[in-house]
């Protein structure tokens, strides 16, 4: 299948998401749709494994720093998400998960020593959160927005980068697969998941059918299946082209929400997240004098769930 057709899947499939979300909390418990997403994700991955014959990583090592990884680039950030559109659209969940290249790029400034500041990248930032601004309508002192929820969605767009400079300082060169590691990965956040559920849920009642569906679609499809989806995208065509999904990510977001949820839109909404993509758009750009040290940026990529093509533990679902 041409890359492009693979491409247009994976967005529409991550763009998805936020509406899967929302409909699946609908019926269950923010845990509990994290729990199946990541159950349903860690299935899909683990038939895969099996289909190329990938084995477990071995050493104790690795596994602890999956098990941190697991905690901030898939248990923490889903069930943020779940719980933030509880209280808000799925078409802000999806403008605030835009805004994880420029967490990404605040925090590998900081973090990474080979990612030096250059004026272009500090204007993307610059430009960028003064996009998120417009998005929350700053200048109408946020009147009408729910700050917590909103808050929640910008926390877990902000935990995607901490997972990703997290595991390439310490994954890089443990001689396992990128398959195998992200697998592993997701099998320890759906383990998180399960000491945590029964502490703040209780059993359902009842099996709803579609809040059901869209949290099996919502780990089959958008945790497994485009794992895999974006692996052949960055063989294919490289990581740089791979992770421009990113920004049709909150324009399909914005679509679904509107069209099939409901979802009211003001004018601010669109024109900010415009913004924000452009700032994220400027600081993934590369002047002609970098480095290709200098050129890697920890929150640049997919994935997202990735969504991080370019980590060391590969994709890892973004949305």
């Amino acid at each position: 299948m041409d890359w492009r057709i693979r491409f247009a899947a994976l967005s529409l499939i991550w763009g998805f998401s936020f509406l899967l979300i929302k409909v699946g909390t609908d019926g269950y418990a923010p845990f509990q749709v994290t729990f199946g997403r990541l159950l349903s994700g860690t299935a899909v991955l683990a038939v895969a494994m099996a289909v190329r014959r990938e084995r477990l990583p071995r050493a104790a090592r690795t596994w602890g720093h999956l098990f941190v990884a697991a905690f901030f680039l898939n248990a923490l950030p889903f069930s943020l998400f779940a719980y933030a559109e509880l209280t808000i659209p799925s078409t802000l969940a999806g403008i605030c998960n835009a805004t994880s290249p420029l967490w990404g790029m605040a925090l590998s400034l900081v973090a990474l020593s080979e990612d030096r500041p250059t004026r272009r990248r500090v204007a993307g930032l610059g430009l960028g959160f003064l996009g998120v601004l417009t998005v929350l309508g700053a200048w109408q002192g946020f009147s009408g927005l729910d700050v917590t929820g909103t808050v929640m969605a910008l926390l877990a767009s902000l935990s995607y980068p901490v997972g990703w400079i997290y595991v390439r300082r310490t994954l890089v060169g443990t001689g396992s697969s990128r398959l195998s590691l992200t697998g592993s990965q997701l099998l320890l956040g759906t383990v998180q998941l399960a000491v945590v559920l029964p502490m703040f849920t209780d059993m359902p009642a009842h099996v709803p059918l579609f809040p059901t569906l869209a949290v099996i679609a919502l780990g089959a499809l958008g945790t497994g299946l485009a794992v895999l989806l974006q692996y052949g995208l960055v063989e294919e065509v490289g990581p740089t082209t791979a992770q421009m999904v990113t920004y049709f990510i909150p324009v399909i977001a914005t679509a679904a929400g509107v069209t099939l949820l409901g979802e009211r839109l003001n004018w601010n909404t669109p024109v900010g997240a415009l913004v924000v993509l452009a700032g994220a758009a400027l600081t993934q750009s590369r002047s002609r004098g970098s480095t290709g040290a200098s050129r890697r940026v920890a929150g640049a990529g997919t994935a997202g769930p990735d969504t991080s093509s370019r980590t060391a533990a590969g994709p890892v679902s973004r949305s």
